[in-house]
């Protein structure tokens, strides 16, 4: 889910205002799912009453604006025809299924940052819901452990976006570069909404589409949404690093909406021979697709193209983050004090600089700001390293660092290893994935090893 223009922003969100996905036994056991009577209405999720309890089998569907009504259908299948028309070539066999699929199902409430903070964005009419959902843009659908549908209107969640609802055109880029196929089956890694899950099954049919969820709740919530509008695709939990609950050889293609720093073993071992998987690495923006050969390898490169997905979680949340360290460092003095041979530059949306650090120190989080003529650049990572680097506008930056390593010296080699050969080596990579899930990228001289 790009030879189209792409947002400045990735789609991966770095930190907490004022600061990542997604899992059925991979058989049909689901696949035609009964329904209790009146669980699903309108296709949105009901809020708990005061005193109430709900485990992740039993989440509800509550009344909201009458969607199915029949002036409503017009107006969201008209939306969604618009919306294709946007994010799909005329001639794609994508536009179909963006067409068909009521995105506003998918993504009841969402959260967007206001003054600094996150607020709840819970539309109570079409009028406030479908412009935002058939936008092609990424909705944050869950902060920390709080997700939009179970929150209430003055909840206001600190931490880091951990699901979105990725932007439409994302979702379809992706899936072009898995090169899918009719008759192929699909692993969708990362279900999340479940909206990218609804587009795979109208595309290949429910019956050849799989998809996994780290986040109980999550697949709970997309089987319902699925269902409400006729799909019974397989929708299981499963952490997708670790081993897949099938574990035979039976997909044709993988296609990931999470980052991981390398592919896991279990793709290779769930992917046919043959069969060709497409993800992004963690902490850049480098999309990497790979054709798995007959001695269990996986050949392939990274593409010149860009996207950025929330990093694939292991539980409920993510590690803490080093964010109390990247405040700090705003006006620590340091170790070192030095001058830099560089102009200071904002990382986070310096996409091909930042996944080149991304590649060489992962973990690293961002700050930048502008006051006046000042730019300020501040760095930390979760082992104590961190780095600010100040100058007046494009002038000599005087560098503070501090911690085991120094951070703005990597960046500096970075620089300038891209001045000395005119380009970064990553796009455009060989990649060689192992058995074992090792993933080495090479170009030239150049060596990586995930």
């Amino acid at each position: 889910m790009h030879p189209v223009p792409v947002p400045r922003r990735r789609e991966r969100p770095r930190a907490a205002p004022g600061g990542h996905p997604r899992q059925r036994p991979l058989a049909a056991a689901h696949r035609h799912r009964a329904h209790a009577p009146g669980r699903v209405h309108a296709g949105r999720f009901q809020r708990l009453r005061p005193g109430e309890h709900r485990g992740v089998r039993s989440c509800v569907l509550r009344p909201g604006p009458d969607t199915q009504s029949r002036s409503n259908r017009v107006i969201w299948e008209t939306s969604a025809a618009d919306l294709a028309g946007s994010v799909t070539h005329r001639s794609s066999r994508w536009r179909g299924p963006v067409a068909r699929t009521p995105r506003h199902v998918f993504v009841p409430a969402w959260w967007e940052v206001n003054g600094g903070r996150w607020e709840l964005r819970d539309p109570v009419n079409e009028t406030q819901w479908f412009p935002a959902a058939y936008s092609d843009r990424s909705l944050v659908t869950r902060v920390g452990s709080l997700h939009a549908d179970r929150a209430k209107p003055d909840d206001h969640p600190t931490g880091r976006p951990t699901s979105s609802a990725t932007l439409p055109s994302l979702v379809v880029r992706m899936f072009q570069h898995a090169r899918i196929d009719d008759g192929d089956e699909l692993l969708d890694v990362g279900t999340g909404s479940g909206y990218g899950t609804a587009l795979a099954a109208h595309r290949l049919g429910a019956e050849a589409v799989t998809s996994i969820d780290v986040d109980g709740y999550l697949v709970e919530a997309a089987r319902d949404r699925l269902a409400t509008i006729g799909l019974h695709p397989t929708v299981e939990r499963a952490d997708a690093t670790g081993p897949l609950p099938d574990k035979r050889e039976r997909f044709d293609r993988i296609v990931a909406t999470v980052a991981v720093r390398a592919v896991p073993a279990s793709w290779l071992t769930s992917l046919r021979t043959g069969g060709r998987l497409v993800t992004t690495i963690a902490g850049t923006s480098l999309i990497l697709t790979a054709q798995k050969r007959a001695d269990g390898a996986a050949v392939g490169r990274i593409e010149w193209d860009r996207a950025g997905f929330m990093h694939v979680r292991h539980g409920d949340d993510y590690p803490p983050s080093p964010s109390a360290l990247l405040a700090a460092a705003h006006e620590m003095d340091g170790d070192d004090i030095t001058t830099g041979p560089y102009p200071v530059v904002d990382v986070a949306n310096a996409w091909d600089l930042d996944s080149m650090l991304g590649l060489t120190a992962p973990g690293i989080e961002h700050a930048y700001r502008e006051d006046g003529d000042r730019r300020i650049a501040v760095m930390a990572h979760a082992d104590g390293s961190w780095a600010r680097a100040v100058a007046v506008g494009s002038g000599v930056p005087i560098v503070h660092q501090g911690g085991p390593r120094r951070l703005w010296n990597l960046l500096d080699s970075i620089r300038a290893y891209w001045l000395q050969h005119g380009e970064l080596p990553a796009r455009g990579a060989r990649v060689l994935i192992t058995p074992e899930g090792e993933t080495r990228l090479a170009r030239g001289t150049w060596r990586a090893v995930l």
